[in-house]
C-alpha cells in the first residue's frame, strides 16, 4: 500500500511561512489562522507535509482499507490563494457555505484569496462542525469523553 505524503513533520511553522510566504499582507493572515485555528481547535499547529499547517490529528479508515492520519483542521498558504481543510459534509456546513463570503470549493477544500473575502465568524463556525463531526466519526485527539 502507497505510503501517505501528507504526515505530521518537524518542520517549525514559524520558519515554513518565513520562507515560502512572499507577500506580506498573506503572512499576516498567515499568523492570524494560526492564531484563530489554535483558538478554535485548541491544538498548536504543526507542519503537514512540505505545505500544510494543521491543528490536531486524527485517523482515517476508509473502505477500500487505506488508512492514515490527518490534521482536524488546518491551511495552506500557497501562491495563488489559500486552502482552507476544514470543511466536512455536513448539512451545517452545507447551509454556512451561503455566509462564508468569496471563496471556491473543490471536495473538502476551500480555496480563498484572502482573509478580508470571507466571514471569520461563519469560518469559526464551519472548523467547529468539522471537529465536531470528526470526533463522532473517527478516532482523533479532538475526541471528549
Amino acid at each position: 500500500m502507497a505510503k501517505n505524503k501528507t504526515t505530521e513533520t518537524e518542520v517549525s511553522v514559524h520558519d515554513f511561512i518565513d520562507s515560502f510566504v512572499e507577500n506580506e499582507q498573506k503572512k499576516a493572515e498567515s499568523y492570524r489562522l494560526i492564531e484563530l485555528m489554535s483558538a478554535w481547535s485548541g491544538f498548536e499547529p504543526k507542519m503537514w507535509g512540505p505545505t500544510i499547517i494543521g491543528f490536531g490529528s486524527y485517523h482515517y479508515k476508509y473502505k477500500s482499507g487505506h488508512e492514515g492520519d490527518a490534521p482536524i483542521i488546518g491551511f495552506s498558504p500557497r501562491k495563488a490563494e489559500f486552502s482552507l481543510y476544514v470543511y466536512s459534509e455536513t448539512e451545517d456546513s452545507k447551509r454556512l457555505l451561503n455566509d462564508l463570503g468569496k471563496f471556491k470549493i473543490a471536495k473538502a477544500c476551500i480555496y480563498m484569496k484572502r482573509l478580508s473575502d470571507i466571514n471569520i465568524s461563519v469560518l469559526e463556525k464551519l472548523c467547529m462542525d468539522s471537529i465536531a463531526y470528526v470526533n463522532e466519526n473517527h478516532e482523533c485527539a479532538c475526541r471528549q469523553n
